[in-house]
């Protein structure tokens, strides 16, 4: 059993395979926290310390001694109202418009398999195959009418433990929830880092490293999306924590839209760390009878530095995140015609580039911005998918037909959630966008959002989508995102502090038809690039688009940051034309195409027919080495060697569950000439085998070459690039 539970001390302990998390129900009825680390037997009630602490440190009023209080107690969940002025998870107004609760526990039930939500995205296990298990923990405000239920997934095999909260309003009046989030880590002391993941367009998800100070420091997203500044992502490790030694503890917000991560330092050098809904812009009523669900937070600890937080993420979003056939199948490699054309090209165009994607050996040719409506540029048509036949020369059906026949797959693009004032859909349906009465809209891209909190305008754009789909063997869909919400009212509202949240509930809504509807096609995300890479859209769709910025020396650091909380396998990356189109940087073909190779949607966006013959021979090249790596890449563990944001090389492997193969790539990202030799040290290989490297037939020991490494050329030439694929001798 992964749960156990002492009925006597009202003690929780969850298990995993090499952690463990406890908490305990105090006598006053407050739900502790008391330890989350290393697999562990016993109770850890000794941890928490009490003292009077001068009168500052207020106590509930039930409590006799003033060396209690809520302000220094370790909690799962803590409120604001009886005490505990940190951070808190939940504040909640009543009816009068008075802040403050007082939840205590009320009871509890184990039930077998990993919970689900109402909704919202979420990991998924069953007890039988997973040996999964769900704790439940209710804590009820009398006064208030209203309950929270805790809900504590297991995936014991990989360390994987989640949170979320279903708030509940038993009460006969109203009450407003101003701040709902799902996780919280109280630590007693500690001297710790905290790791997020920031950028910007073009330039996501870099990884920045700080010491917890005293205060309060946070991430999140008030932009209607989890968004290319921050990442809802967070790892706080102890300050000496490297890739394979030091504990480190990582949450990963389940969710696409706002959200805020915390950590603060309290004047008792005590820490809490906590993520969920950002509490801008939210303000959420719920009337007798209704509940609202805080989305999912995915936790996990290592005592062997962040790789292990890495590995045990990877295979949390892969096998328990990620669904549908394309969960665990191999993933064309496609051309899209975006840099190839942009919104200038005819059906005779897409078939004579797919003509030359099949003759390179791509598997998909996809069409990009430009088939629907009048949509000459971006100032139009959003809202109307309908299909230029003009521009195609024929209907949608025939040009399908026409791209299979040179052999291969057939894709689309699309951005259902936008729309254009200039279009027959804002025509008829101004009301339909987001936007404040009396107030001039900000646009972004020249386009508003539309209010995809509403059924109705889900029900149309939907019906529109399935229109298109079914003309014709549509096999791959891509969802654009281009523009943060900003005028966030919706006329069909009563109040608009839950517009952002409903919005959300809308899209995964829609998600869930379209998926339903076409079991068989793949999706990729895209939100102007990575703004929208989360854990909450891969469980719709198993790949995302990493970043509008393709150049190879960028996506070096794009690529090493996101690993760090999500597998390659979800990473959309593709070889673009040089100079690149964002910075002007020209980066060899070879280095271009093995960095892109590092992410399992891998593609080309650029014209094919422009190429000289040299150029088509690397990507034939690449495309069967591609084929050839693929399912390494998507289901191997994956070890970043080196940091490009500080190294000389950007190298990184590919290990097979078993150790049985390995692939070792190497890109120089800084060159020197008359250097000194350097060398990459590979790790996960089988300790006292040997393996054998397919290019040159030399046969390595492991553990000579994790202790020593590999030599690189000396003087190597900038973005020289190579790979190394070892198989392990069977003896």
């Amino acid at each position: 059993m992964s749960i156990c539970i002492d009925n006597a001390t009202r003690t929780f302990t969850l298990h995993t395979q090499n952690t463990t998390y406890q908490m305990r129900v105090d006598e006053y009825g407050y739900l502790l926290h008391l330890y989350y680390g290393t697999r562990s037997e016993g109770t850890m009630d000794y941890l928490p310390t009490y003292a009077d602490r001068s009168g500052c440190c207020t106590c509930p009023h039930d409590v006799a001694t003033r060396t209690y209080s809520l302000d220094v107690l370790p909690q799962e969940f803590p409120f604001q109202g009886n005490g505990d002025l940190r951070s808190t998870l939940f504040v909640v107004r009543d009816g009068q418009g008075t802040f403050g609760c007082d939840l205590r526990y009320a009871r509890h039930e184990v039930r077998p398999g990993k919970y689900a939500l109402a909704g919202l995205p979420a990991a998924y296990a069953n007890a039988d195959t997973d040996g999964a298990e769900t704790l439940s923990v209710t804590l009820t405000d009398t006064r208030l009418g209203v309950e929270v239920e805790l809900l504590f997934g297991v995936i014991p095999a990989i360390d994987i433990i989640t949170r979320a909260a279903v708030v509940k309003n038993l009460g006969d009046a109203r009450v407003t929830v101003e701040k709902l989030q799902s996780a919280c880590l109280d630590f007693v002391h500690g001297d710790f880092d905290v790791i997020t993941f920031n950028g910007q367009h073009c330039m996501e998800r870099k990884p920045s490293r700080q010491q917890v100070l005293p205060g309060s420091f946070s991430v999140g997203s008030r932009r209607g999306q989890s968004s290319h500044q921050y990442n809802p992502f967070m790892i706080l490790c102890d300050r000496s924590a490297t890739e394979t030694a030091g504990r480190a503890w990582s949450m990963t917000f389940v969710y696409s839209g706002n959200f805020k991560a915390e950590v603060e330092q309290t004047q008792y050098q005590q820490i809490r760390m906590q993520m969920g809904l950002s509490d801008e812009l939210f303000s959420y009523p719920l009337e007798p009878g209704e509940q609202l669900v805080a989305p999912e937070v995915i936790m996990t600890y290592s005592n062997a530095g962040l790789e292990r937080i890495s590995h045990n993420l990877h295979r949390c979003i892969r096998r328990h995140v990620c669904r549908g056939e394309w969960r665990d199948a191999p993933r064309p490699i496609l051309v899209n015609s975006w840099e190839a054309h942009y919104f200038n090209f005819t059906g005779d165009e897409l078939v004579r580039l797919a003509s030359k994607a099949a003759d390179l050996g791509m598997d998909m040719l996809v069409m990009d911005d430009g088939w629907f409506g009048a949509r000459h540029d971006d100032f139009r048509s959003l809202g109307d998918w309908t299909v230029n036949e003009e521009k195609l020369g024929g209907t949608l059906g025939e040009l399908i037909e026409r791209i299979n026949a040179t052999g291969v797959k057939f894709g689309i693009w699309v951005e259902p959630e936008m729309v254009n004032e200039n279009s027959d859909l804002f025509r008829a349906h101004p009301d339909w966008a987001l936007a404040i009465p009396g107030k001039e809209p900000a646009l972004g891209r020249d386009q508003l959002v539309l209010d995809f909190s509403r059924p109705e305008v889900r029900d149309n754009i939907f019906d529109q989508l399935c229109a298109v789909l079914d003309q014709g063997n549509i096999e791959y869909l891509k969802w654009d995102f281009n523009r943060s919400l900003v005028d966030v009212y919706s006329r069909a509202a009563n109040d608009q502090g839950r517009v952002v949240y409903d919005y959300y509930l809308g899209l995964y809504d829609m998600l869930e038809r379209l998926v339903q509807r076409y079991p068989h096609l793949l999706i990729e995300g895209c939100a102007a690039g990575g703004g929208r890479f989360d854990a909450g859209w891969f469980h719709y769709a198993p790949q995302f688009w990493t970043s509008d910025n393709t150049d190879g020396h960028d996506r070096m650091t794009i690529q090493y940051g996101s690993s760090f909380g999500y597998p390659c396998s979800v990473m959309g990356a593709h070889v673009s034309a040089c100079p690149n189109e964002v910075n002007g940087r020209t980066v060899s073909l070879s280095a271009r195409g093995l960095i892109a190779m590092a992410g399992g949607g891998f593609g080309y966006e650029l014209d094919l027919l422009e190429l000289p013959e040299r150029a088509c021979e690397i990507i034939r090249n690449q495309v069967e080495q591609f084929h050839s790596m693929e399912q390494l890449v998507r289901e191997g563990m994956y070890y970043r060697l080196t940091n490009p944001m500080t190294d000389d090389l950007y190298a990184w492997e590919f290990v097979a569950e078993d150790g049985s193969e390995a692939i070792v790539n190497v890109v120089v990202a800084k060159a020197e000439g008359y250097g000194e030799a350097k060398y990459v040290t590979p790790r996960g290989l089988t300790s006292g085998a040997l393996y054998r490297e397919a290019g040159s037939g030399r046969v390595f020991a492991a553990d000579a070459l994790m202790d020593m490494g590999l030599p690189m050329p000396v003087s190597s030439a900038l973005y020289m690039s190579r790979s190394y694929r070892f198989e392990r001798v069977e003896a």
